[in-house]
């Protein structure tokens, strides 16, 4: 299908504004790639801007080799599926999917033909002849996608799709989405999603969007298991990795820190005698720790307790103004709120930041 660069590209509104600076990204064909981020961080806008529906106010984007830039969004090959369905509530399902190939006057059998390649892929062939309001959401979602399909695009972009609907009909929804990339292995996709699940379950590579650029990009273990910085390794994951500060009192092949208070973390990110006495964090998962017999990372008083049946949610709340730290034990724990919990995780779980970004070496 299509390769994509962005190259130091940026958007900046009314000269003064700035929103995404210098973003580099080399896309593959048949890549499914993912934009995350929190909310503001641009990762909407630079799927617009990738479909022609926002102007670039620096560098370049380039679809096949060939720059973009000025190039309007129904000649770039592109299509879109917004988070709304935007169905036309008068027209078949039929009628939906064939509507923007019959205003290019495309011969009927070419229309009839792509209408019904693309309902036998979303498995949409017993629902031609209904009206949208006589289908699920699930549904409809699928027939925006049809209508995507039908123009045999040469890039997919999806604009948080899946948040109009409910927690069943997303997970329903998302296998469905996975299932059509299977299907299409030469399309290459582009999804905007706030849903973390979404992202790590769907993408090739996910692209991390904070402060107007690209924090990490990497296939999803490769962010949940060696995040670049804090921000990346609190917003992957949920809960979210616990941070603790703490000074490197030993160095070599595995590193001890002292934390501030009582505990001493043992990590396996190599350090040498020039690392003696820095300040770092000590970065563990919830889903990390474990129940300590020796030496523990957490020794606390266990505050609030939830059992979810395959989980079991341990919250120890510290010294006012520092964030809660969480632990997540496999199966069902009973009579822990209120006790004394020492926990402690393996070194090669244990991550360590100074001044925001990991001392992992680099890959």
């Amino acid at each position: 299908m299509a390769e994509l660069r962005l190259d130091h590209v940026s958007k900046v509104y009314g000269g003064k504004v700035e929103v995404l600076k210098n973003i580099d990204l080399d896309i593959a064909t048949g890549e499914l790639i993912v934009f995350v981020g929190p909310s503001g961080c641009g990762k909407s806008t630079l799927l617009r801007m990738i479909a022609g529906l926002e102007r670039i106010s620096g560098g370049t984007l380039e679809i096949d080799g060939a720059v973009v830039n000025d190039v309007p969004p129904a000649e770039r090959g592109i299509a879109m599926v917004f988070q709304s369905y935007a169905l036309y509530p008068h027209m078949t399902v039929y009628d939906n999917m064939a509507f923007s190939l019959r205003l290019a006057k495309k011969p009927k059998a070419e229309i009839d033909a792509a209408v019904r390649n693309a309902a036998r892929i979303l498995q949409l062939g017993d629902l031609l002849d209904r009206l949208p309001r006589a289908l699920s959401g699930g549904q409809r979602q699928r027939v925006a996608i049809g209508r995507c399909i039908v123009r045999d695009p040469k890039v997919y972009l999806f604009d948080e799709p899946l948040s109009n609907l409910d927690a069943a009909l997303r997970v329903a929804t998302r296998i469905e989405i996975a299932q059509l990339k299977e299907s299409m292995p030469e399309s290459t996709m582009i999804y905007v999603t706030h849903d973390q699940v979404e992202a790590m379950t769907l993408a090739d590579r996910i692209v991390v969007l904070a402060d107007k650029g690209i924090a990490q990009v990497g296939s999803p273990l490769e962010l949940y298991e060696t995040p670049d910085n804090e921000f990346v390794a609190r917003f992957i994951g949920s809960p979210s990795m616990n941070l603790l500060p703490g000074e490197i009192v030993g160095t070599g092949a595995e590193t001890r820190v002292k934390l501030d208070g009582e505990g001493i973390a043992v990590s396996a990110i190599p350090t040498t005698e020039a690392d003696l006495g820095r300040r770092v964090n000590i970065g563990v998962r919830p889903e990390d720790l474990t129940l300590a017999e020796g030496a523990a990372i957490i020794d606390g008083t266990v505050d609030i307790v939830e059992a979810l049946g395959e989980v079991t949610l341990l919250y120890f709340v510290p010294e006012r103004g520092r964030e809660p730290l969480i632990a997540k034990l496999p199966g069902i724990h009973q009579g822990l709120r209120g006790t004394e919990v020492r926990l402690t995780a393996d070194p090669s779980k244990v991550h360590l930041f100074a001044e925001g970004q990991s001392l992992r070496p680099k890959r």
